[in-house]
Parts: structure tokens; sequence; C-alpha cells
């Protein structure tokens, strides 16, 4: 059994960003709770909605039982407000999984293409006993927080900011590293399955591996015999 607890517009400028934040989250509730992964979702980018840097929104995926929602929505809301960034607009959503409803997981699709007022949030949350709470600015936060629930109860949308032991494979590294990691599977974007060689990312950062029917995979491209990691929203 799952909950889900998502975070959007956590940060400003000069603060460690929504992605890095849910990860310290999920560091925390890790020490009572077991965590799964932390996924980041894209929302959709335009002249009318308030975001403060990329619009995307994290969920950090905890596998533990219903009864723990209340106390994860306390010790997260509190966190989020010890460390409120000033020009962001920080919105926390909590469920089970019993609670993410084909409403939710629509609104969460909608919230890629269209451009969604707070209320429906908040509506939508009350009559999905979801927990959900605006930590301050101008409230518009709680929109990608609830959308990052049905996004990520769902599947198959944005990627994994952490899962495994991902994140301590920087650099090139072998398939056989990566999938002893966390990873279930590496594809081409036309779907040939890639088991043997040495896949390179970006820089010196792990790879970012996607949730996709209920998997953890790696897609990757071939560039004169090199295989590269790709970044998808």
């Amino acid at each position: 059994m799952t909950i889900y607890v998502g975070i959007d517009d956590t940060g400003n400028s000069e603060s460690v960003g929504t992605g890095k934040f849910a990860r310290i989250i999920a560091g925390e509730i890790s020490k009572k709770y077991p965590v799964y992964g932390v996924t980041r979702h894209q929302f959709y980018v335009h002249p009318d909605i308030n975001f403060s840097l990329h619009n995307f929104g994290a969920v950090i995926h905890v596998d533990t039982e219903e009864e723990y929602v209340d106390n994860i929505f306390e010790s997260v809301k509190e966190v989020m407000q010890d460390n409120f960034n000033n020009g962001s607009n920080p919105g926390l959503a909590v469920a089970h999984e019993s609670c993410i409803s084909p409403a939710v997981v629509a609104y969460g699709k909608d919230a890629k293409e269209t451009v969604i007022i707070s209320k429906r949030a908040w509506n939508l949350a009350l009559n999905s006993n979801i927990q959900l709470e605006s930590i301050g600015g101008n409230g518009s936060g709680v929109i990608g927080a609830v959308a990052g629930l049905g996004l990520a109860y769902a599947g198959n949308d944005g990627r994994f900011l952490q899962i495994g032991r991902i994140r301590k494979l920087k650099g090139p590294q072998p398939v056989e590293k990566l999938i002893g990691a966390g990873i279930d599977g590496i594809f081409t974007p036309d779907g040939r399955p890639i088991t043997k060689g040495i896949i390179f990312n970006e820089g010196d950062k792990p790879v970012k591996p996607c949730p996709v029917n209920g998997e953890v995979i790696l897609f990757v491209y071939e560039e004169n015999g090199i295989f590269k990691a790709v970044t998808r929203d």
C-alpha cells in the first residue's frame, strides 16, 4: 500500500528547488516509514500560470498503511513551514492510494495541458479525502500538489528523482550496475532492450529513469556506438 506526498512551488531563484527539497523531505520521512522513491512531474507552462521556476511538482512514494496519512501530512507540513521561501507559493497534498480516484488522475493529466484554478484543487481534495494545505504565498501550489498525486498513482508520467541507489552512481556506468541499483530495464525509444555496455549521462549526474507500467525504465539513445541516457519530462 502506498501513501503519496505531493509538493509544488516550494522554491525561488535562491533556494534548493522543489526537486531537491522533495528528496530532503523523503529523507525525513524515511526515518519512520519506508520510502519507495521520489518522482518529478512537469505541468503546463503558460503565461496565465503563476509559478516560481519551471512549473513542476514532486511526489514522494511512501510504502505504508493508510492510518499514517495524518502523521505524515503533519510532519511534512512542519518541514515546509520551517523552510518557506519568500516568493514561493507552496502546496502540500497527501493521500493514500485508495483515495486517488479516476477524477484525481484526470485532473493530473489536465494539469499538463490546461490552465487550472486552485478552487478546483480544493474541491477535488474535499471530495476525494485528500489532505491539502497551502503553506504560504498565494496558495497556487495546491494545484500541482494534487495533480502530482494523480500522475504518480497512474504511472507512466515524469521521471524518478530518487529510486534505489541510482543517485550514488554518477558518470558512465555499466548496464549491469544500473540494473542492480534499482532500474528494471534499459531501452532505446524504439523499444530495443539494452542488456550490456556502458551508459553515459550528461556531466557527473545520476541517470533519471522513468516510471513505466509499474517498472523503473531508463531510456537511452545510441550515438556513434555510445549509449547516452535520455532525460524525459
